[in-house]
């Protein structure tokens, strides 16, 4: 499966950046190739994992949620692999990493504006992990630049 972007790949992810409703044939034009080749390709990256075409919210803009990002530490390090994939399938989490300093674990959630929400996953939905020794939360003021696809329960709170 190919993870390793060459300049085609490089130039087509960059065009559906800047619009991802861009029609493969318009990409094809701006990057120099044929429209049969970027569906192939954005079919390729799909697969692969590295590409995906998804509708971003800019959650300023978007009344009603508020984005928070939760620095984690955690007892041990033994298990740190096991702790992010277990914090990623939150449903309120939009994505989460290991880093480097003061926390073990950095996550950004996605919330209504009710701060019941950030209380919830940080009582019930973050404690049903285990092993964490502390959280600091930090919640969202105003951000530039700042695209979010939405979490599992903030889609379902969308549908209802």
């Amino acid at each position: 499966m190919k993870t390793e972007l060459d300049q085609n790949d490089r130039k087509l992810v960059a065009a559906l950046t800047r619009d991802g409703q861009m029609s493969p044939g318009k990409v094809a034009d701006e990057i120099g190739v044929t429209a049969p080749t970027v569906r192939s390709r954005m079919k390729n990256l799909m697969k692969a994992g590295v590409l995906k075409i998804a509708g971003l919210v800019n959650p300023v803009e978007a009344k009603g949620l508020t984005v928070a990002l939760v620095g984690i530490s955690l007892h041990s390090h033994e298990q740190l692999g096991e702790k992010l994939d277990q914090i990623g399938s939150l449903p309120r989490v939009n994505w989460c990493a290991v880093v480097t300093g003061r926390y073990d674990i950095i996550v950004e959630i996605v919330c209504s504006d009710e701060i019941g929400d950030l209380y919830d996953f940080l009582d019930k939905d973050l404690s049903q992990v285990g092993g964490i020794n502390s959280s600091e939360s930090f919640v969202v003021m105003k951000s530039r630049r700042k695209w979010l696809c939405l979490p599992d329960a903030v889609l379902d709170e969308f549908n209802s």
